[in-house]
């Protein structure tokens, strides 16, 4: 199954990134460059999300759409992408 979340990123005093995700509580990411902080996204989803999904009572957030984010001037918004293969109980 496919999962998508918006990540917004911005570029640090240090000249790194670092990203955030809306709607996953706690769940950052950073990289020295755009590529290695989407990289790290990537991962923090996943490990988000499939943490997520053994909870008994799993309650995935819905998606903010970017009209409705509250962006700042040099805000980078991307549309990350986790496919997550259930194994167990689950239908994909």
């Amino acid at each position: 199954m496919n999962f998508i979340y918006p990540a917004v990123f911005h570029k640090t005093k240090e000249n790194t990134y670092e990203g955030y995700f809306p709607d996953l509580e706690s769940c950052y990411a950073k990289g020295d460059t755009l590529d290695d902080a989407l990289e790290d996204a990537f991962e923090a989803a996943y490990n988000w999300i499939a943490l997520e999904l053994e909870e008994d009572d799993c309650q995935l957030p819905s998606v903010t759409d970017e009209s409705d984010m509250n962006l700042q001037e040099g805000d980078i918004v991307r549309n990350i992408m986790v496919h997550i293969r259930f194994h167990q109980g689950w239908d994909e």
